[in-house]
C-alpha cells in the first residue's frame, strides 16, 4: 500500500515538473524587461509584451478578492458557529453546488445578468464572475478550520461574558486565521487562471487600460488569443505568458503551505 501511495505521489509530482519544464523550455527565452514592460505590438510584429495583461490580472483577480474574501469568510465563520439549522444545510448546498459548476457556465451567467445590461464588456463584471468562483470555496474552507478550533476556547471566551458574535470574531475567527488565510491564497490561485468567465466578461484588450468600466486583458486571455493567432510570433508569447502564469499560481501555493506550516508550528 505504501508503494503504491509513493507511486502515485511520484506520478503527481512528474506531471507537474514535465509541465513546468516544458513552459520553461519554450517560454524562458523570451521572458526579458520588454516582455514585462510593454505592451502587445499590431499583428504581424515581432516584439512587444504583456505589461497590460499583468495589470489586468492584479487589477480583476484584487478587484475579485475585494468581493470574494469577505463574502467567503463570512458565510464560512456563520456556517461553522450558526449552521446548524435548516438555512445552514441549505448554504452547504448551494456552496457545493457551486463548487462544482464548470467556470463557463458561471461566466454565461454573468455575462446574461452584468454585460447583456450593461451593453458592454468591463473588467467589472469579469471579478464578479470570479468573486462567484472563489466564494463557495473560501466558504467551506473557512467553515473547516474554525471547526477545528476548540471548543474550550469558546467555552472560556463566554464564561468572561464576551457575547457570542465576538467570541467568533475575537477568538474563535483568530484562532483559525492561519487555515483562513491558507483558504483564501487557493482560492485567489484558482481564479487566477481562469479564462472561460472572462471570455463572457472582461473580453480582453490588446491596449494597456485600468479602467474597470472597459474591457480589460488578463494573462490567462493573453494567453488564449496568442495560442490560438496565426502567427508564430504570438505562439512564442504565448509559451513564455503561460510560464509567467505558471510562476504567479507556483508563488501563491508555495504562500499557502507556508502558512499552513505557520499554523502548525504555532503553538
Amino acid at each position: 500500500m505504501t508503494g503504491l501511495v509513493a507511486a502515485l505521489s511520484f506520478t503527481a509530482v512528474l506531471a507537474l515538473l514535465l509541465i513546468l519544464g516544458h513552459l520553461i523550455a519554450k517560454g524562458a527565452s523570451s521572458l526579458d524587461w520588454n516582455f514585462f514592460t510593454n505592451s502587445p505590438v499590431p499583428a504581424g510584429q515581432t516584439g512587444g509584451g504583456v505589461a497590460n495583461a499583468i495589470v489586468g490580472t492584479g487589477i480583476i483577480v484584487g478587484l475579485a478578492a475585494l468581493i470574494g474574501l469577505p463574502i467567503g469568510i463570512g458565510t464560512g465563520l456563520y456556517l461553522a458557529e450558526y449552521g446548524s439549522g435548516r438555512l445552514g444545510w441549505t448554504v452547504r448546498f448551494v456552496a457545493d453546488v457551486l463548487n462544482g459548476t464548470p467556470s463557463i457556465v458561471v461566466g454565461i451567467f454573468a455575462w446574461r445578468w452584468l454585460v447583456k445590461p450593461m451593453g458592454h464588456f468591463s473588467a467589472a463584471a469579469g471579478s464578479v464572475a470570479l468573486a462567484v468562483l472563489m466564494i463557495p470555496m473560501i466558504a467551506r474552507t473557512t467553515e473547516e478550520m474554525v471547526r477545528l478550533v476548540p471548543h474550550s476556547l469558546r467555552e472560556a471566551a463566554l464564561a468572561l461574558g464576551y457575547p457570542r458574535w465576538r467570541t467568533s470574531l475575537r477568538v474563535v475567527a483568530r484562532t483559525a486565521l492561519a487555515g483562513i488565510v491558507t483558504g483564501c491564497l487557493v482560492g485567489v490561485a484558482r481564479i487566477a487562471g481562469e479564462t472561460a468567465p472572462l471570455l463572457f466578461t472582461a473580453l480582453g484588450n490588446l491596449n494597456f487600460d485600468t479602467s474597470i468600466s472597459e474591457p480589460m486583458q488578463t494573462l490567462s486571455l493573453q494567453i488564449f488569443t496568442y495560442a490560438t493567432g496565426p502567427f508564430e510570433e504570438w505562439h512564442r508569447l504565448a509559451w513564455a505568458a503561460a510560464l509567467v502564469l505558471m510562476g504567479l499560481v507556483l508563488i501563491l501555493g508555495v504562500a499557502a503551505r507556508w502558512a499552513i506550516r505557520q499554523r502548525h508550528d504555532t503553538p
